[in-house]
């Protein structure tokens, strides 16, 4: 297969990560669906198109930047996710559950960016 970030783990766990984040903002109040729900579905899909976007662009220097924009991306949504939480938008399960993954993707993209770099 010449997608070969189709089976990288941090790829596969940014989509679960996302799915989950699209089902939470699905609860919120109407009037953030142009704001914080927007903008917290936004950066949850750029955390997975810069994981595909820099795996083919020749160099890991190259790749490692796409890496630190998906981790740009994942702190945006970490802060949605920290003000959806203190507007009550989401519960403390949901809040920590969330946290829970974004910290996971966190440390992989870590991981892999310090790999490149080696």
């Amino acid at each position: 297969m010449t997608f070969r970030f189709l089976n990288f783990p941090v790829y596969k766990d940014s989509k679960i990560f996302y799915r989950d984040i699209l089902n939470t903002i699905n609860h919120f109040p109407k009037e953030e669906k142009y704001n914080l729900t927007d903008q917290l579905r936004r950066a949850g899909l750029s955390i997975i198109l810069n994981i595909a976007e820099g795996c083919d662009k020749g160099t890991d220097p190259d790749f490692n930047r796409y890496l630190m924009i998906a981790l740009g991306s994942l702190n945006e949504v970490v802060a949605g996710i920290d003000i959806a939480f203190e507007d009550k938008y989401i519960d403390g399960n949901n809040y920590k559950r969330l946290m829970e993954q974004a910290e996971k993707l966190s440390k992989q993209l870590g991981g892999f960016s310090r790999k490149l770099k080696s």
